[in-house]
C-alpha cells in the first residue's frame, strides 16, 4: 500500500481554547484535569506514558519512555534502576525533563525540574504491589548493561524465580522511585492554523507566574 507523504499528514486539530482565564491557578491543578480527561478516552492506552530526558557526561541529551507512577503536590514519580544510564546521568545532572502527549486530546505537557530518590519505604511500598514477574525481573536485569543474547536474561529470570520460591521477592538494593519537583510546566493545545496555546507555569518565590508563549 502506498504510503501518504508526511507533509499531507495533518492534525484535524480539535478547536479546543486554553485560555489564562480558564486554566487552574496552580499547575498540578491543571495537569490533573488534563490526566484526568486521558484517563477517560478509550483511543489513549496509557495515558501516563511520558518522556524523560536527561543529559548526559558528555553534554548530550537522551529520551526514554516510562510510566508515571505517582503525582502529589511534591512531584511526578517514577521508578527504575539505580544503575540504569538515566540514573547515572541523573546522578551527574539532577535536572530532567518530562514530555507527556496525549494526541488524541492534540495535547501536550512539558515539565521541567529537579530529580532526587523517594524514601526507600515508598520504593518498598510500591515493589511490593507489583506483579510477581515484574519484580523478578527487577532482580534478573542488569539494566542498561551489555548482555550475550536474551538466553542470558532468561536464565538470571529462572535463577532468581528458584531463589524466590515460596517466598515473597523483596526489593533489590539498587531498584527504586525518583521524583521530579517541577519548577516550569508548559501546556500546549492543538489550535487550527498552526495558532496552537502554550501556557506557561513558573516558579516564582511561592506561588506560580502564569504566562502565555507564541506558537
Amino acid at each position: 500500500m502506498k504510503r501518504q507523504p508526511l507533509e499531507t499528514l495533518r492534525p484535524d486539530y480539535a478547536n479546543h481554547p486554553l485560555a489564562e482565564a480558564g486554566v487552574a491557578p496552580e499547575p498540578f491543578a491543571q495537569f490533573s484535569r488534563w490526566l484526568d480527561d486521558a484517563v477517560a478516552r478509550d483511543d489513549i492506552l496509557e495515558p501516563n506514558a511520558m518522556a524523560l530526558a536527561t543529559v548526559g557526561e558528555d553534554g548530550r541529551p537522551s529520551a526514554r519512555m516510562l510510566l508515571l507512577r505517582g503525582l502529589d503536590e511534591r512531584g511526578f514519580v517514577f521508578f527504575t534502576n539505580y544503575e540504569s544510564r538515566k540514573a547515572n546521568e541523573l546522578a551527574l545532572h539532577g535536572g530532567a525533563a518530562l514530555l507527556f502527549f496525549w494526541e488524541a486530546l492534540h495535547r501536550q505537557v512539558r515539565i521541567e525540574g529537579d530529580v532526587a530518590r523517594i524514601d526507600p519505604a515508598e520504593s518498598d511500598a510500591y515493589f511490593a504491589k507489583r506483579p510477581r514477574g515484574h519484580r523478578l525481573g527487577a532482580w534478573a536485569s542488569p539494566q542498561s548493561r551489555p548482555v550475550k543474547d536474551r538466553a542470558e536474561l532468561e536464565t538470571a529470570n529462572a535463577e532468581f524465580e528458584a531463589k524466590f520460591e515460596g517466598r515473597e521477592v523483596d526489593r533489590p538494593p539498587y531498584w527504586g522511585g525518583y521524583r521530579l519537583a517541577p519548577v516550569r510546566f508548559e501546556f500546549w493545545q492543538g489550535r487550527l492554523n498552526r495558532l496552537h496555546d502554550r501556557i506557561a507555569y513558573e516558579r516564582a518565590g511561592g506561588g506560580w507566574r502564569i504566562s502565555r508563549l507564541a506558537p
